[in-house]
């Protein structure tokens, strides 16, 4: 079967969207004026050496402090991440269930949390060592810039690598200064955070702190959220320097809305489901019935050293941490007839973990001169582990339901994971080559003290060598073109073996997925004011994981056969007179089974992965930086919710924002006023899709027309 591009949907959507030293040392940010120029970002993703973004042989783009900070509330990465080409991030409208981040589709089928896609904070991973992820930990009120990293590079960083986010937050600085933010919206949103940052002694810090708080656009979604941060920097000598980073989330009841039929849907996008079996209350929805909500307590810290020997640098990243969840789910009795001696089999509602979890990575870089140009070695080792005390209950007893019942599953689920990797960089003239491999391997131990269903106890450990290759060439001094290959790898979460397609206990039978990757493209700048970035890749998976049964919130996952991905990615910064800026971000992704199984046919689409979206935006501020407006577009095509595609798909949509920005300086205060409207036509349309849920609950609704206002003042000192 031939496979191309298909490219008439992108064009229909930007029509569409068009009307409207040492790592440490890096504090550059994104499209940073200078003389009307734009000027180039200093990354340290892919490479782990300090390049201009413009010099790496790979997709990286960087969200800078204004984008993730202005003109937003800062409680989801999705509100600056829609800028990025190739990911797909999605409030789902569910905060007991996290953002849905997509990487050129991997990661899409993720029935809550991020999977597929690396998250890392500050140098300190904020995925586990399974590869399961919280974007939620992502303290957005202290970031400086995200880096993301797309295609065969992020392949060096492991297991569950199709794609890199790294948030790098701000380090204190003088004067010392307090900031408050207070900010109000649709839905009873609202949120209150307080920053204070400085230096003192040759001691740097940030702390920050904030609450959260929404009734939700959909029925039964309200949230809670805290967070706490805190981040410690000390230069023991001119050549080090050690960096404490702590923070913490929590999140009370957080209410699960769940998923909802296509028919539900059309007659009211609020609403969630009727649950036809509550004979008692026949208009009471599963939600509600089941009270379905997830509480969440999570604390980490870490701290990252650097001494530089010459041009020679060591690196040590230490962390650890505990996360307790307690979950309640849309389900009971739906196993009754798959018992062990007499015993259901794991039919509990109620998800119950207390986690511990550590990790070090360590690695030294050395630089030498070979064959008339610059060599960089880095050679390191990573390790991870998790520990999880595990619990489920029934969730009824009796008559009530949404309360913790008798105990169904008793356990020690522990992950662990240990990668050796090494990376070289030769770079001579117009020419640099990048090359890594790193091998990974993670170990699954579990201990089933529930012994009346059945013996659950066992282990499992995958592994495998992923390399990477890269070649840039500068063809101009402001054209350079690259192109670059890899391995990639992604074992089963905790979460994807937790059950089999039965019903029954921990699935010891799924089998990791494998990635051919490749890409080829371009980077240029045009008159020093405008940016354009282009890319073309293609990835073949073997065994890909697919979901293979969802209901009320337990997803089991099969492996599937072969998966082809293959796409097109622009983007365009550019500085226009007048005070205007312009951004477009679009995506062309053909993403199919490239093998039949099951009832699925050769050539069905990916389901939760769009084949065209699209951001665009044009913006305008004084010279004096006083005052801001913005118009956004954002746009996208259908997706498919299971695999066979027989299902309805979500319709593609384009919507648009609007945002106006003040500033005032008033001797040493600094004001800051923003209004957001979001979703100017009201468009009703999905937002995210639930993938391959049994009952067909797939759809989760997007806002309608909402707002947002938000104030703060900042004291300096």
């Amino acid at each position: 079967m031939q496979h191309r591009f298909r490219l008439n949907t992108i064009a229909s959507l930007f029509v569409a969207g068009s009307a409207t030293l040492a790592p440490h040392v890096f504090a550059a940010e994104a499209a940073n004026l200078a003389n009307g120029q734009l000027m180039d970002t200093v990354v340290v993703s892919g490479s782990r050496i300090a390049h201009p973004s413009q010099e790496v042989p790979a997709s990286i783009d960087v969200v800078d402090s204004a984008r993730i900070q202005d003109g937003q509330i800062r409680v989801n990465a999705s509100e600056a991440l829609a800028a990025v080409p190739g990911l797909v991030v999605q409030n789902r409208q569910n905060y007991a269930q996290d953002l849905q981040i997509s990487s050129r589709g991997f990661g899409a089928r993720s029935a809550f949390g991020v999977r597929g896609v690396k998250l890392i904070s500050d140098g300190i991973p904020a995925s586990m060592p399974d590869g399961q992820g919280q974007a939620a930990t992502f303290n957005l009120d202290t970031a400086e810039r995200i880096e993301v990293l797309r295609g065969p590079f992020s392949a060096i960083y492991g297991n569950h690598s199709g794609g890199v986010i790294q948030l790098f937050s701000k380090d204190g600085q003088n004067p010392p200064s307090v900031e408050l933010n207070v900010t109000g919206g649709s839905f009873g949103t609202s949120k209150v955070d307080l920053t204070a940052q400085g230096q003192a002694g040759g001691i740097g810090y940030v702390l920050d702190g904030s609450r959260f708080r929404t009734d939700g656009f959909r029925d039964h979604s309200a949230a809670t959220r805290e967070q706490a941060f805190g981040k410690i920097t000390v230069k023991p000598n001119a050549d080090s320097k050690l960096t404490i980073v702590a923070n913490s989330l929590h999140q009370g009841n957080t209410q699960d809305p769940l998923g909802a039929t296509w028919a539900t849907f059309a007659a009211n996008p609020r609403a969630g489901e009727i649950d036809a079996s509550d004979t008692q209350n026949p208009k009471r929805t599963l939600a509600e019935r089941y009270n379905t909500r997830k509480s969440i307590d999570h604390q980490q810290i870490g701290a990252t050293y650097e001494q530089a020997f010459g041009d020679d640098r060591l690196h040590v990243m230490v962390y650890g941490g505990n996360r307790d969840v307690i979950q309640y789910q849309a389900f009971t009795k739906f196993l009754q007839n798959q018992t062990v001696n007499g015993v259901l089999k794991h039919s509990g509602g109620v998800v119950d973990f207390q986690r511990q979890f550590y990790g070090i990575d360590t690695n030294w870089l050395h630089v030498n001169q070979l064959a008339g140009g610059k060599l960089s070695t880095t050679i390191g080792i990573d390790y991870g582990r998790s520990s999880d005390d595990r619990t489920g209950y029934e969730n009824y007893i009796g008559n009530s339901f949404g309360v913790k019942g008798q105990l169904r599953r008793d356990e020690q689920d522990v992950v662990s994971s240990l990668d050796p990797y090494l990376q070289m960089e030769w770079q001579s003239g117009p020419w640099l080559l990048s090359a890594g491999v790193r091998y990974s391997k993670m170990k699954v131990e579990v201990n089933d003290h529930f012994l009346s269903n059945g013996n659950d106890s066992g282990s499992l450990e995958f592994s495998h060598t992923t390399p990477v290759l890269g070649l840039l060439y500068k063809l101009t001094p402001n054209v350079n073109v690259y192109a670059s290959a890899a391995r990639g790898f992604e074992a089963p979460t905790l979460n994807e073996l937790f059950y089999s397609g039965a019903g029954n206990g921990f699935n010891f039978n799924l089998k990791p997925a494998t990635s051919t990757n490749l890409e080829a493209g371009v980077k240029a700048s045009i008159n020093s004011n405008t940016h354009v970035n282009a890319a073309v890749f293609q990835i073949k998976t073997n065994d890909e994981l697919v979901v293979d049964k969802s209901s009320g919130g337990r997803t089991s996952y099969r492996n599937a056969g072969k998966t082809l991905r293959q796409g097109m990615e622009v983007s365009l910064d550019s500085n226009l007179p007048y005070g205007f800026t312009a951004k477009v971000a679009l995506t062309s992704l053909h993403a199919v089974y490239d093998q039949a199984f099951g009832s699925v046919r050769e050539g069905s689409r990916l389901p939760g992965v769009p084949s065209a979206n699209l951001f665009a935006e044009l913006a305008w501020k004084d010279t004096l930086d006083r005052f801001g407006a913005a118009l956004e577009s954002v746009a996208s095509n259908q997706v498919y919710a299971e695999d066979s595609n027989s299902e309805k798909p979500a319709p593609g949509y384009t919507v648009f924002n609007a945002r106006f920005n003040a500033k005032q300086n008033v001797g040493n205060w600094r004001f800051k006023e923003f209004a957001r409207l979001n979703n100017l036509f009201d468009k009703t349309y999905v937002g995210s899709v639930i993938v391959g849920d049994s009952n067909k609950r797939y759809y989760e609704a997007a806002p309608g027309r909402n707002w947002l206002l938000g104030v703060s003042a900042q004291y300096s000192f």
